[in-house]
Order: structure tokens, then sequence, then C-alpha cells
């Protein structure tokens, strides 16, 4: 596994942050104007279409591109 250089790595954010997921990651990904949200998602009810609940909502609102990893 190769890590990331010092280039690549200054342009990688990890933020912690209480409150609802959703509302956090859509709130931080508009204010920064993030090109891109990666997100996990869990096995979930057939009802949010194979994403949990915050999975799903992240996608359907985000702004930007969303890449899940399950």
């Amino acid at each position: 596994m190769n890590a990331l250089d010092a280039e690549q790595n200054s342009k990688v954010r990890h933020i912690v942050a209480t409150g609802r997921i959703y509302e956090e990651v859509l709130g931080l990904a508009e204010k920064t104007s993030a090109a891109l949200i990666v997100v996990g998602a869990h096995k979930a009810d057939l009802a949010d279409y194979l994403l949990g609940p915050n999975a799903a909502r992240i996608v359907r609102h985000a702004k930007c591109s969303v890449y899940v990893v399950r």
C-alpha cells in the first residue's frame, strides 16, 4: 500500500463533528465547496435502496459527487 505524499495529503481533511450525520456532512461539504464526499454504508432495509439511512440522505441531497463504500 502506498502512502499519500505531502502534496496529496495536504488536500485531504479529516473532520470530527457532532450532530445529525447527514446534516453535518452536507453542511460541511457545502461550506467548504467539497468536490467529493466519501461515505460508508452498511446493509440496510430495501426501503433505503440498499444504503443506510444517512448514506441515502447524503446521496440524495449532496450538490457534489458522492462515493459510497460498503
